[in-house]
């Protein structure tokens, strides 16, 4: 399945060393803007859309290395399609790590810090 690809190599790359309720985060910011007349409409547009996720664009392979490790998040990749209703918060469209302070972050609403992660949302 496409669409569990597109999700599970943005929550591997970009959160693969957080705790799975931090993953499942990570899977809702996409979510979120799939559903959103802002963003791209599939998860694949989401993920690739230029410049939102930093992996995307870093220059470096963007094949998981670790093969046991992506497999897990695959798995947890199809059963967040199959099962939306593990998504809760409507909210969420963005997040960074917290080691970085981009520009982006002063134009959205901060929601709150979940493992390594600072998430917020669109509007007020």
């Amino acid at each position: 399945m496409i669409s569990a690809m597109c999700l599970a190599l943005n929550i591997y790359f970009e959160a693969r060393n957080q705790p799975l309720v931090g993953q499942i985060l990570v899977a809702q910011v996409t979510m979120n803007r799939v559903e959103s007349d802002s963003y791209p409409d599939t998860i694949c547009k989401v993920v690739w859309q230029k410049r939102q996720f930093s992996w995307t664009h870093d220059g470096k392979s963007d094949t998981p290395k670790n093969k046991p490790v992506f497999d897990g998040i695959y798995k947890l990749s199809e059963l967040l399609l199959r099962h939306p209703e593990i998504f809760v918060d409507e909210s969420v469209t963005h997040y960074h790590a917290d080691t970085v302070e981009p520009y982006w972050a002063k134009d959205f609403t901060f929601l709150y810090k979940y493992g390594d992660h600072l998430f917020y949302a669109d509007d007020p």
